[in-house]
C-alpha cells in the first residue's frame, strides 16, 4: 500500500480499515480497479463498505473530469482508431461546453446518494432472513422502493415543419434523427430515451405480427380486385396500399398474390420479423445510427428513384425506440415523435392511442410562417384534445413555431436591425397564436389558458448563433423544461424518505419502546384512518351523484339530436362515388377513417357527443390532469393519520409513527397514479360503449353490393340506430359502472394498506430483526441533507 492510499482512507474516515488495505497491498493503480466483489471481501462492515465506495466513485468522477478538461485544452491529434472521451467521440454533438453544461453538482451528488441509499436497503433486505409475516412486509417494502418513473413528451407536427430538427437541437445530438429531405416523413413512432447500461447508440425495432401484415397485404389486394388499376393520384387508399408495398417488394408486388409476398425471401435483411423478435441496432455515432435506422422510420415519396433493389421496412414497423447515451435531458424523460392521426394498423394504432394517453406534455411544431392559421397543426390538436385531456394525462400544450431565424427581405439588413425585426415578429407570432387558441372552442374544452405556451425556436441559429443568442432562440428555454421533468431530485427524495420510514420501523419493532403505550397509540391511529375514511367515502359519493345528473341530462339530449347527427353525416350535400368510398371506409373500420390528410372521421363519437359533453366539465373537476390538484376534489391528497401531532404525544412511537407517516404518503401517490390511468376506461367507456352497439349495423352496412348500394347502407344505419335508442342509456350506465368500481378500489386499498402497517408497526408477536442503527443513521442524515439545505445546493466532500 501507497501514501495515496493511506491518505484516502484517513481522509474518508476508514482509518481502523488501513491495516486491511496493505496486507491486501492495494496501492494507487488497482485503487481505481477495485470491483464490488472485491470491496465487499475488503470491508466487511456495510457502513464504513458504503462509504468507501461511494469516496470511490466520487474520485474517479472527478479524475476523469480532470481528464476531459485536459483532453479540451490539449486535444488529441492520434489517429488509432479508438474511441475518445464523450465530448470528443461524434462530430454530431455539439461542441459549445456552455451548453454541454446541464448537470448541476447536485444532481451529480443526488446521484450518489441514490445508489448509497440503494445499496444499503439491498443489504438491509438481505439480512431478513425470516419467515415472519413482518419480514415479508419489509422485504415487500423495500422491493418497492424501485420505481421508474417516466414523463411522456408527445411530438406531433406535419411533414418539413422541422420536428427532427428541433429535437436533435433540443437534446444536443445533432444528427440523430434523419431531417432535410422534402418529400420525406417520419411513419411509425420513434421513442427517444437515454441510455443507462451502455456508452452506445441503439435502436430497438419492434415490428407488427406477420398475422397482421398478411392481413393487411389481403385488404390490398381485395382493393386492387375491386377497384382495378384505374384509381387516381385523389385516392388515398390506393396510393397509401401502393406506397406500403412499393417500400417493402420495390416493383416485384405487381401480379403477385398475397401468399406469394409473405415468402421468407422477401424477409432476408430482417429474419426478426418472421420470427417475432425485435431487432437491435447498437452504433458507437449518431451518425451511423442515423443511417442504419432510416429505412426503419421515414415514407419517402421517392422512395423507388434511384433506390433500385433498396429496401425500405417502415411499413412493416410498429416502434422504434432510440436510446442515447450519456444524456442527461432524456434521464427520466421520453420523447416521442408521433405520426398525426394514428394508423390503420390496429396494433399500431392502439400503441399510438396508449403513448397519446400517457403523454403529461404535447409538442405542436409548425413552420413560424402563417402558424396562426396554419389549418393542419389546429386539426392535429383538436383530433388529439379528448385523447390527451379528459381521457389523458397531459399537463401542457407548447405550440413551437420551427425557423423562427427567417426573416423576408432581410439581405440588407445590419444585424442589430435584423435581431430587432426578427424578435419583433416572433412576438406577434406569439401574440396572434394565443389569440387563435382562444377561437378553439373543442380545444378549450379540455385545456386552459394557463396550460397553453408558445415558443418560437431556431434549431439552426442555436448551433449557429449568426444574430441570436441561445437564449433568444427559446431552444435553451424546451432544455430547461425537460430537465424541470427530469426531477431527479424528486426521484431521490422518494427513495431515501422511504428507505427512511422503513429503517425507522425496524429499528422501532427492536428497541420495543412503546409496549407499554401501544393500544393506546393504536386506537387513536384507527380514530384518525375511520375519521378520514369517512371523508373520502363523502365526497366520492357526491362524485357519484353529480355524474349521474349529468349523463342522465346527456341521455335525454341524445335521443333528441341522434337524428340530426346521421342526417348531416349521411346525407346533406354527400352523394355520388366520393362519398360511397368515404361511408365504405367509415363502416369497414368500426364507424372510424382516419384519411392520410384532414381530419379524421368517428361516427361512434358523434353518436356520443352529447354524453361527451354532459360530462366534459365535471370529469375535469373530478380527475384534473394538473398534478397539484388531486382527484374527488383533493380528498385523497389530504387524508392524514396526522401522525405529526402522535409523534409529540407519544415520543417512544416516533419510529414506528415515521414509518407510518412515509407508508401514508406513498400509498396516496400509489392510488394517484392508479387514478390516472383508470379514469381513461372511464372516460372512454361512453365512445367505446357506442361503438360496440354500433358494430352490428356496419357490419349489416357492409354486406351490401350492386345497384342501390349506398342508399341501403345509409338505410341499414339508420334502423340500426333506431332500433338501439337505449344505447345512450346503456353507455351512462357503463360508465358510471366503471366510476364505482374504481371508487370501491381506491377505498378498500387505502384502507387495507393503511389498517396492515398499523397493525404490523405495532405488532406483539417476537421478531428477529437485524439491527439497522448504522443504516438508519447514514439514510437519516442523507435524508436532511436532501431535505434541509436551500435551493437544493447539496455537496459532499471527496
Amino acid at each position: 500500500m501507497d501514501d495515496f492510499v493511506r491518505t484516502k482512507l484517513l481522509e474518508w474516515g476508514l482509518s481502523e480499515w488501513v491495516e486491511k488495505f496493505k496486507d491486501k497491498e492495494i496501492d494507487a493503480d488497482s485503487l481505481y480497479d477495485l470491483d464490488d466483489q472485491e470491496i465487499d471481501h475488503v470491508i466487511t462492515k456495510a457502513g464504513p463498505r458504503v462509504k468507501f465506495k461511494k469516496n470511490l466513485r466520487l474520485l474517479k468522477c472527478k479524475q476523469e473530469q480532470e481528464a476531459a478538461d485536459l483532453a479540451q485544452v490539449f486535444p488529441s491529434t492520434s489517429d488509432t482508431g479508438k474511441r475518445k472521451s464523450d465530448l470528443q467521440s461524434d462530430p454530431s454533438r455539439l461542441q459549445s461546453p456552455a451548453k454541454r453544461q446541464r448537470l448541476s453538482v447536485s444532481g451529480f451528488v443526488e446521484s450518489i446518494i441514490l445508489s448509497d441509499a440503494k445499496s444499503i436497503m439491498t443489504f438491509v433486505h438481505a439480512r431478513l432472513h425470516h419467515q415472519d409475516q413482518l419480514c415479508a412486509f419489509l422485504k415487500k417494502k423495500i422491493s418497492d422502493l424501485e420505481t421508474d418513473k417516466r414523463e411522456l413528451v408527445g411530438v406531433f407536427g406535419k411533414t418539413g415543419a422541422g420536428k427532427s430538427s428541433l429535437i436533435n437541437a433540443i437534446i444536443e445530438e445533432k444528427n440523430l434523427l434523419p431531417s432535410g429531405s422534402i418529400n420525406a416523413c417520419t411513419s411509425v413512432m420513434i421513442k427517444l430515451e437515454a441510455n443507462t447500461y451502455s456508452s452506445k447508440y441503439e435502436a430497438e425495432i419492434e415490428f407488427i405480427t406477420k398475422e397482421e401484415w398478411n392481413d393487411e397485404l389481403w385488404s390490398f389486394h381485395q382493393f386492387f380486385c375491386k377497384n382495378g388499376d384505374h384509381e387516381t393520384e385523389d385516392n388515398d387508399d390506393y396510393l397509401d396500399a401502393v406506397e406500403k408495398l412499393s417500400a417493402v417488394y420495390g416493383e416485384e408486388w405487381k401480379q403477385k398474390s398475397s401468399e406469394n409476398l409473405m415468402e421468407s425471401k422477401y424477409f432476408k435483411a430482417i429474419p426478426e420479423f418472421l420470427q417475432s423478435k425485435r431487432k437491435i441496432l447498437t452504433c458507437e455515432s449518431a451518425n451511423e445510427l442515423c443511417a442504419k435506422v432510416v429505412k426503419y422510420t421515414r415514407s419517402d415519396s421517392k422512395q423507388g428513384e434511384g433506390n433500385e433493389g433498396k429496401k425500405w421496412f417502415w411499413p412493416l414497423v410498429k416502434c422504434v425506440t432510440v436510446r442515447v447515451p450519456n444524456n442527461p435531458f432524456l434521464q427520466h424523460v421520453t420523447l416521442v415523435d408521433l405520426p398525426g392521426n394514428g394508423d390503420c394498423n390496429k396494433s399500431r394504432d392502439q400503441m399510438w392511442k396508449g403513448i397519446v394517453g400517457d403523454c403529461s406534455t404535447v409538442w405542436i411544431v409548425t413552420e413560424i410562417n402563417r402558424a396562426a392559421s396554419e389549418k393542419e397543426a389546429w386539426e392535429i390538436l383538436e383530433s388529439v384534445s379528448s385523447l390527451i385531456g379528459n381521457s389523458g394525462e397531459c399537463q401542457q400544450i407548447h405550440f413551437i413555431c420551427t425557423k423562427s431565424d427567417l426573416l423576408d427581405d432581410s439581405d440588407d439588413l445590419s444585424s442589430a436591425d435584423f435581431h430587432d425585426l426578427l424578435t419583433e415578429r416572433n412576438v406577434q407570432a406569439k401574440d396572434a397564436i394565443k389569440k387563435e387558441f382562444n377561437k378553439q372552442s373543442k380545444i378549450k374544452k379540455h385545456f386552459t389558458d394557463d396550460t397553453f405556451k408558445v415558443f418560437t425556436v431556431s434549431s439552426k441559429e442555436f448551433l449557429k448563433e449568426n444574430y441570436l443568442s441561445p437564449e433568444d432562440t427559446e431552444i435553451t428555454k424546451l432544455q430547461r423544461f425537460l430537465q424541470d421533468l427530469n426531477d431527479c431530485h424528486s426521484e431521490t427524495v422518494n427513495y431515501v424518505k422511504g428507505a427512511h420510514g422503513i429503517l425507522s420501523l425496524i429499528q422501532g419493532a427492536n428497541s420495543r419502546g412503546v409496549d407499554s403505550k401501544k393500544g393506546e397509540v393504536c386506537e387513536e391511529l384507527e380514530i384518525n384512518m375511520s375519521l378520514q375514511l369517512d371523508n373520502v367515502r363523502k365526497e366520492m359519493e357526491d362524485t357519484y351523484t353529480a355524474f349521474k345528473k349529468c349523463l342522465d341530462d346527456g341521455v335525454e339530449k341524445s335521443k333528441c339530436s341522434y337524428g340530426e347527427k346521421l342526417k348531416n353525416f349521411l346525407y346533406d350535400g354527400k352523394n355520388g362515388g366520393a362519398f360511397y368510398n368515404l361511408l365504405k371506409c367509415v363502416v369497414e373500420n368500426g364507424g372510424i377513417y382516419k384519411p392520410k390528410k384532414g381530419k379524421p372521421i368517428n361516427l361512434n363519437m358523434k353518436l356520443a357527443s352529447c354524453l361527451i359533453d354532459s360530462i366534459g366539465a365535471e370529469f375535469r373537476k373530478t380527475f384534473p390532469n394538473e398534478v397539484t390538484c388531486g382527484a374527488f376534489n383533493g380528498v385523497i391528497k389530504t387524508f392524514s393519520l396526522d401522525t405529526d401531532s402522535l409523534i409529540e404525544k407519544y415520543k417512544n412511537a416516533e419510529l414506528q409513527l415515521r414509518f407510518l407517516k412515509t407508508e401514508e404518503e406513498n400509498i396516496k401517490a400509489r392510488l394517484s397514479r392508479i387514478i390516472q390511468k383508470q379514469k381513461k376506461n372511464v372516460y372512454s367507456s361512453l365512445t367505446e360503449t357506442i361503438e360496440n352497439i354500433m358494430e352490428e349495423g356496419y357490419c349489416k352496412a357492409l354486406a351490401f353490393t350492386g345497384e342501390d348500394t349506398l342508399y341501403n347502407m345509409r338505410e341499414t344505419i339508420e334502423n340500426h340506430v333506431h332500433s338501439k335508442e337505449d344505447m345512450f342509456e346503456q353507455a351512462k350506465n357503463t360508465m358510471l359502472g366503471k366510476l364505482h368500481d374504481l371508487m370501491v378500489y381506491v377505498l378498500e386499498t387505502l384502507e387495507k394498506t393503511m389498517k396492515e402497517s398499523i397493525g404490523l408497526s405495532f405488532t406483539a408477536e417476537e421478531c428477529l430483526l437485524p439491527d439497522v442503527s448504522t443504516e438508519l443513521e447514514m439514510v437519516k442524515k442523507y435524508y436532511n441533507q436532501l431535505v434541509g439545505t436551500p435551493d437544493n445546493e447539496i455537496s459532499l466532500t471527496l
